[in-house]
């Protein structure tokens, strides 16, 4: 039974054009193909870029991000309670009014008193500034090595300029130690985000996120194992740009560099634009839909792999209406926040919280009374571009 599905998969007719066979991607004549069981190395190599993460993360980022100013900020545990924390980890973290009221009876507490120890339990898993920064600083270092790296191998190549040049002598392209390189290290980074899901800032577009880096996963194993790797390369440079300058520009939001930050944004937002809403579509996703059929007869992996695309760019679409948003409030003046960010609990009577908070009760009724001043009038207008955008480049 296995045996018959494993067939069937890897038909010739269902990934190939016709009058093609597998066996035609097979290494002769001093040609080298890629091979479905090259794959299998990117669960170590994305295993492998969890540990370097994780070391990055804490061996520099973290002393980059303390020398910039950003601090971890504390907050107050919530006390003990095995009923509370029982409900919270295993049923709801923000339960409705009669849940509240059950909870209180079962927990022995007032209903204030469980309402207080829920927000204290929810921002004690809010993700501080300081776990953000190193987030971005690890993707910042990837894209932009990646970015290089791609024009590296790619700046003397023919197919970058004309991209008829994709199809020429298609199937039998030799694979280049470039190319393997270039599609084994993204493959990988995609599982290692993959793998690090759970425990990263999740985002409200947390779902979009999952879809955009499976359709990007399963696209890289296609062009893969039927040889389109010269598009699949050119795909992923031109988003390698855009992603350089969104995490840039979220590691100066952080340390509080608005003007720098704001800089970033804007050439992020036209770069974005640019080759994702525009080369992608009109070069790229025109050079795989139009050019194709000029040389074999459609069949269901040229079907198959341009849908996949379309997925992409829809999610481009996306993101691009949320970036859309964000520059019309920062020209009115009114962004306050990303719009992908989650909402941020506003606890009025919780201002004792936090250890900064604390400390707030013992400052001088006049700078009090400034601080107040400068919320009101202001303080939390600055802009916050991408705080939370994390739009993951799509590779095909």
């Amino acid at each position: 039974m296995f045996d018959t599905l494993y067939e069937c998969f890897w038909s010739d007719s269902l990934w190939l054009p016709v009058g093609l066979t597998w066996a035609d991607l097979e290494d002769k004549e001093g040609r080298v193909y890629a091979k479905a069981s090259n794959l299998y190395v990117t669960l170590p190599y994305a295993l492998a870029f969890l540990l370097i993460r994780y070391l990055f993360e804490r061996w520099i980022a973290t002393p980059l991000a303390v020398s910039a100013g950003i601090k971890q900020r504390v907050y107050l545990k919530a006390e003990e309670n095995s009923i509370l924390e029982f409900y919270y980890t295993t049923q709801c973290r923000n339960p409705a009014q009669v849940d509240i009221d059950g909870l209180s009876k079962k927990s022995c507490l007032s209903t204030r008193q469980v309402e207080r120890w829920f927000r204290r339990r929810r921002r004690q898993d809010r993700p501080g500034v300081l776990k953000k920064f190193t987030e971005a600083s690890w993707r910042f270092v990837f894209y932009l090595s990646a970015f290089i790296g791609g024009m590296v191998a790619l700046h003397d190549k023919e197919w970058l300029y004309d991209t008829r040049e994709v199809w020429t002598g298609f199937p039998k392209q030799t694979m280049l130690e470039s190319q393997y390189w270039y599609y084994i290290l993204e493959m990988s980074f995609y599982g290692c985000l993959l793998f690090s899901v759970a425990f990263d800032v999740k985002r409200k577009d947390f779902k979009e996120q999952i879809i955009h880096h499976l359709a990007t996963l399963v696209l890289l194993s296609f062009s893969w194992c039927a040889n389109y790797i010269r598009v699949g390369t050119l795909v992923m440079l031109i988003h390698d740009a855009s992603d350089v300058f969104l995490e840039s520009a979220k590691l100066f939001n952080y340390a509080k560099w608005e003007k720098t930050c704001k800089t970033l944004f804007v050439l992020f937002a036209i770069v974005f634009m640019v080759t994702r809403l525009i080369i992608f579509p009109f070069w790229l996703i025109h050079c795989t839909w139009v050019y194709p059929v000029l040389y074999y007869p459609a069949f269901f992996g040229y079907y198959f792999f341009n849908t996949m695309l379309v997925v992409l760019l829809c999610l481009h679409i996306f993101w691009a209406y949320l970036i859309l948003r964000m520059i019309r409030k920062f020209m009115f003046g009114t962004l306050t926040k990303d719009e992908r960010s989650d909402n941020e609990e506003e606890d009025g009577d919780e201002s004792s919280s936090t250890q900064d908070e604390v400390e707030q009760r013992h400052k001088p009724a006049g700078s009090l009374v400034a601080d107040k001043k400068y919320d009101k009038n202001g303080g939390s207008r600055s802009l916050s571009p991408p705080e939370n955008i994390c739009w993951s480049k799509t590779v095909c």
